[in-house]
């Protein structure tokens, strides 16, 4: 219980220090500021959201990890600029995104497998998994790509370069949550990425697709 409050404290800081940094902007009149502290704030409450639009339950530990993610690239990375100041820092974000899309991808179809929509094997599964994080990758570039474009920003930094090595640490988290998911459907829970999908899938015992 105490490491629930303690996280859930977490999340409203994270929450005070987007609208101070709202407000700051504001007075200084720094639109993108503004528009993106916006976004990052909005975006924390996506957890919440879900959980009620899909009665999803989203555990504790899955919910901070998206705040806590959203708030690190958007917020950090842009505002900030942890981007410029930690040459690892995009390295990082991408990595755990992969990793974190990778698992959504397989609790997809594994409940999809579950509920008798599809018939798959473990490993057709797994693959999806990583396809299906490797793509959403794909689009970010995409998308990092047209922003720089029509703003004028820099957030693909050294361009090429910068694209293929983010496409790189993509497919690297993509293939460790497919692993992971596979692992899992044989029965072998050791590994923590493992646990959390079990305790995902635990937690939504009538998740239907």
């Amino acid at each position: 219980m105490e490491s629930k409050t303690g996280i859930r404290i977490l999340e409203d800081l994270l929450r005070i220090i987007l609208v101070v940094a709202i407000i700051l902007s504001l007075v200084r009149y720094s639109w993108i500021t503004v528009l993106i502290s916006s976004l990052t704030l909005m975006l924390t409450y996506l957890p919440f959201w879900i959980e009620n639009k899909y009665h999803i339950n989203i555990p504790l530990d899955f919910e901070f990890a998206i705040i806590l993610f959203v708030f690190s690239s958007l917020f950090l990375g842009e505002i900030t600029k942890f981007y410029n100041l930690f040459w690892w820092w995009d390295i990082m974000l991408h990595a755990i995104s992969a990793i974190a899309f990778g698992c959504i991808g397989f609790i997809i179809m594994f409940t999809l497998s579950k509920t008798n929509k599809i018939s798959a094997k473990p490993i057709w599964i797994a693959i999806f998994a990583f396809c299906f994080a490797l793509s959403i990758g794909a689009i970010w570039e995409i998308l990092e790509f047209s922003i720089d474009q029509v703003l004028g920003m820099n957030m693909q930094k050294s361009g090429l370069i910068d694209t293929m090595w983010d496409l790189i640490v993509d497919a690297i988290g993509a293939l460790i949550s497919a692993v992971a998911g596979y692992a899992f459907m044989k029965g072998n829970q050791k590994s923590y990425l493992s646990r959390l999908i079990g305790l995902f899938i635990k937690d939504n015992p009538n998740l239907k697709i």
